[in-house]
């Protein structure tokens, strides 16, 4: 196979559209071949509101509608990684259109790690739930598009990043230059496993368009933002630009991870995700429930 950074230039290049949640500050991507209309989602978020525990599709049936408007065929629904951040609507995408739900193929050991921390002996850590497990190089047709898989872990050991022409969708591993990278401190995460990640991403084509999975928005910027480049990301990233060794990387980055709280959303995020965006089976009484682990999680962190 070619590599990607020898092709993307050369390689038919996607329609994209963004839509972003800002109660979860994520970035859903549509992406679509222009002459076919063959189109694909990518991290798309399911509506949780944690106080009441209500959930919603308004922000998925939005992206789906706009599909309508393009006259799109949507045949995948791609999450770049099992999300601690958000429900994954992945299966909601799935049912409605019968789109094909994707993701890296260690998707298993994040499955093996989480089913237990929910007692979800519904959940086989085979990976079974997904329609298709994508290991490093896989490619996905789209039309005339070929969506390159490059298995980019660190944040997770799941992690992947998408390829197509000329853009890469890296979900969480790197943001906007002037916020950093993700975080390496999740079951399975490793901050010198992502450094060595990012370099791969970064030596894509300078030009390459780089689209992050969420904007956290920085105090030193005040409009949200989700594109950017190889080029930049290589130049400002304030965490991981060129001069910056994997040594110096995993030392901020361990520093900096012990500041952070858990995402609001993980507990009910991991155990809808490693169920590929489905909810838990319903209990005897007809509803369903998702669990919280009382003083667990901190405990499986650490290992």
């Amino acid at each position: 196979m070619t590599p990607a950074s020898e092709t993307a230039s050369a390689a038919p290049q996607a329609e994209i559209e963004a839509f972003f949640d800002p109660s979860t500050s994520t970035v859903t991507y549509l992406v679509w071949d222009a002459d076919t209309r063959r189109a694909a989602v990518i991290d798309p978020v399911l509506d949780y509101e944690p106080n009441s525990g209500t959930l919603d599709t308004k922000s998925i049936d939005m992206v789906l509608r706009r599909a309508v408007e393009l006259d799109l065929s949507v045949m995948w629904a791609l999450d770049t990684h099992a999300h601690a951040d958000h429900l994954s609507a992945s299966d909601h995408v799935r049912r409605k259109l019968g789109a094909r739900i994707g993701i890296g193929a260690q998707i298993t050991k994040v499955q093996a790690t989480f089913a237990p921390l929910f007692h979800a002996s519904d959940v086989s850590t085979d990976g079974a739930v997904f329609d298709a497990l994508f290991d490093d190089g896989a490619v996905i047709p789209l039309g005339r598009l070929s969506i390159e898989v490059m298995h980019t872990p660190g944040h997770t050991p799941a992690c992947v990043t998408y390829v197509v022409g000329d853009a890469a969708f890296v979900g969480d591993t790197l943001f906007m230059p002037d916020y950093g990278t993700a975080r390496a401190d999740f079951p399975g995460g490793d901050a010198a496993t992502l450094f060595r990640s990012i370099r791969r991403i970064l030596e894509l084509p300078p030009a390459t368009r780089i689209f992050v999975g969420h904007d956290y928005l920085p105090a030193t910027r005040t409009s949200i933002a989700w594109e950017t480049t190889v080029a930049r990301q290589r130049k400002a990233n304030v965490h991981v630009h060129d001069g910056v060794s994997e040594v110096e990387f995993v030392a901020a980055r361990k520093a900096r991870d012990k500041t952070l709280a858990a995402p609001r959303l993980i507990l009910p995020s991991l155990q809808v995700n490693i169920r590929a965006g489905a909810l838990p089976p319903a209990e005897a009484d007809g509803q369903v429930y998702l669990k919280i682990p009382v003083n667990r999680l901190a405990a499986k962190a650490a290992g």
